[in-house]
């Protein structure tokens, strides 16, 4: 995924027409912006924190949001999706870093959602798999230990919660200075960026 935020337009034109088709912004207005802008073919994602109020600029259209990061969002999601007659394809956002300023879903916090009553009843959201961030750091052992982390949060629930659901695939990790141990640790997604526009 090409991550495009603080892009112009013009700059992403010439990436789709080398064949790019997923991008990905973090700021809901600019993304609703260059949605309208662009061909219809893209597919959206959003990847930056989700502000509750902002949901609406995305609901209509956006292919894949990367970062449910609390339950309470989730529910918000799915009110917009059911407003838009959508299901909204979803990632849970895990804090796997070191740095108190990711953000991101503890374990604990993802089992309580999945065994809370009121979870089954968001019929307008679909959680395909995870995400989250490593360290930003030249460490490359802690990025690595910090990727296997978020892999076996994405075993466990696929074993305890998606075991007969096969669109809880997606492992999304791994960005333009760490996505080859990202991938080496199973990454199914990366997010690139800085090394598409060059």
């Amino acid at each position: 995924m090409v991550v495009s935020k603080m892009r112009p337009v013009e700059q992403i034109e010439e990436l789709y027409q080398t064949g790019h088709r997923v991008f990905g912004e973090n700021r809901p207005q600019e993304l609703k912006t260059k949605y309208e802008a662009l061909p219809k073919d893209i597919e959206w994602h959003f990847i930056g924190h989700l502000q509750t109020n902002k949901i609406k600029y995305l609901a209509p259209f956006v292919s894949l949001i990367h970062s449910i990061d609390s339950f309470s969002l989730l529910q918000e999601v799915n009110r917009h999706a059911k407003k838009n007659s959508r299901i909204i394809p979803c990632l849970l956002q895990f804090f796997i870093a070191q740095e108190s300023t990711k953000q991101g879903l503890s374990w604990e916090e993802s089992v309580e959602m999945f065994e809370s009553p009121f979870f089954s009843s968001l019929k307008n959201i679909k959680i395909i798999g995870v995400m989250g961030m490593a360290t930003f750091t030249n460490d490359k052992t802690l990025i690595r230990k910090e990727f296997k982390k978020l892999r076996e949060y994405f075993t466990l629930l696929k074993t305890q919660y998606f075991i007969n659901d096969p669109d809880f695939k997606e492992l999304s990790m791994g960005m333009s200075d760490d996505y080859v141990i990202a991938v080496e640790e199973g990454s199914s997604m990366v997010r690139v960026g800085s090394a598409c526009f060059l």
